[in-house]
């Protein structure tokens, strides 16, 4: 008895195993009637609002632990100094350690480390970073909107969207003569992963006994909230 329900359902499960394929074809060759893809955005240009400086010491010569100690002092000072500066960010970034070569022969090893700094207050990052060029070397600036900012203006950017998506979807049911649609997709994308910081290129190399505060200009960037839906017009 046992070994014949064992069979048994074995037989149900190859036979929903056939049958799967044939269902799954059948829904997706279903027709859908009266649908209409549509879409909208708006968009604005917003001022970038967070300056974000990348900044290394870097060290080559023959002595690895002497250069490793000399790298650790400079960005340990560093990262004190900016921890000292209230509103200012401070992360450590990559430790690297590369063997130098000369005509294929070992001569020697470079290291290097990099901090990261970002503050909303630019002036003040600005002049952090003249302050630490005597010892450190300013690698790369960039400008960018400020998560808290961005979230702000998608957020208004997304209500103007989807107005304009229902006015549109009004627009097509009133044209072709029906009173009413219901929605049966909507797809809301934003901008903030296609949109990368302005870059700058700063000064690859540190000012020796200078402090040298860069000049800046913010600049700005757009923002933009796109929507992608499908509606279905309702019969009378």
């Amino acid at each position: 008895m046992f070994i014949q329900r064992v069979n048994y359902i074995f037989s149900l499960f190859a036979l929903c195993l056939l049958l799967t394929p044939q269902l799954l074809l059948a829904t997706e060759q279903k027709p859908h009637y009266d649908r209409i893809n549509l879409s909208a955005q708006a968009a604005i240009k917003v001022d970038n609002d967070t300056l974000i400086a990348v900044m290394y010491a870097q060290k080559e010569g023959n002595d690895l632990a002497l250069l490793t100690d000399s790298v650790n002092q400079l960005v340990t000072e560093g990262v004190d100094k900016a921890k000292r500066s209230a509103g200012i960010k401070v992360q450590t970034l990559s430790y690297q350690t590369s063997p130098v070569y000369q005509q294929q022969r070992l001569t020697g090893w470079r290291v290097r480390q990099s901090i990261r700094l970002e503050s909303l207050q630019s002036d003040k990052l600005s002049t952090l970073i003249g302050e630490l060029q005597s010892s450190l070397a300013l690698e790369s600036l960039s400008y960018a909107i400020s998560p808290a900012q961005r979230q702000k203006v998608e957020e208004s950017l997304m209500l103007q969207a989807i107005d304009e998506f229902q006015r549109r979807a009004d627009l097509v049911t009133k044209q072709l003569e029906r009173t009413q649609y219901r929605l049966v997709e909507m797809v809301i994308q934003t901008s903030d992963k296609s949109i990368q910081p302005m870059r700058m290129r700063a000064n690859m190399m540190a000012l020796e006994g200078a402090s040298v505060t860069p000049t800046l200009q913010a600049g700005s960037q757009n923002v933009r909230v796109e929507i992608n839906g499908i509606i279905e017009l309702q019969l009378e």
